[in-house]
């Protein structure tokens, strides 16, 4: 999904959903331009908060409503873990994580372009869910790509999260565990965002 201009959106949803808008040129350039919000209303800071959940992923308005309703139609785990664990296992998502792309965006190009693989699979669709034990690789064809040459001093400072682990040596990701959703690490609401969807 195109984005669109990033500098904007960051003035109207804050400047932490993109790479690009966490720079002291951002944050020069932000503080001479009146920040617009959404309203100071609650159905305002709900939509506020999904717009900025759906552009921190990068989806499309159909794309996180969907994300929502197979959330809540899960009986057996609670709306905002199964609506977090669904958004954190896409591929593009846990390609980002790993430290292999340098934005979630890059990552759903390097996707749809067929350079990764899923347990020696070839995988091109960036909604891909991972689960657990997924070996992420990438594969043969695209190793001597200058996208990827480096790859292993990409990745060797990155710090992903616990349940992603890089092994340097095999140059391979692997699924060790599920998400866990910590709403103070998160840069949005996601209570507000379920408020949202039930309205």
């Amino acid at each position: 999904m195109r984005i669109g201009p990033k500098y904007k959106i960051a003035r109207r949803l804050g400047p932490d959903l993109f790479p690009k808008t966490q720079s002291p040129k951002y944050a020069l350039r932000a503080g001479k331009v009146m920040v617009k919000g959404y309203g100071r209303s609650e159905y305002g800071m709900q939509l506020k908060e999904k717009q900025r959940a759906r552009l921190f992923y990068g989806l499309s308005e159909r794309q996180f409503a969907k994300y929502v309703a197979n959330a809540v139609a899960k009986k057996n785990v609670r709306d905002d873990e199964a609506l977090f664990v669904g958004l954190e296992s896409r591929l593009d998502n846990v390609i980002y994580r790993l430290g292999i792309a340098p934005s979630r965006q890059a990552s759903r190009q390097y996707t749809s372009h067929g350079h990764f693989t899923v347990n020696d699979v070839r995988v091109t669709i960036p909604s891909y869910s991972v689960k657990m034990g997924d070996i992420i690789r990438v594969r043969k064809g695209s190793q001597t790509k200058p996208l990827f040459v480096n790859i292993k001093d990409t990745v060797r400072d990155h710090q992903s999260p616990a349940w992603l682990r890089f092994d340097v040596q095999k140059g391979e990701g692997t699924i060790i565990g599920a998400p866990k959703l910590v709403r103070t690490e998160l840069p949005f609401n996601i209570g507000a965002i379920l408020e949202f969807y039930r309205r």
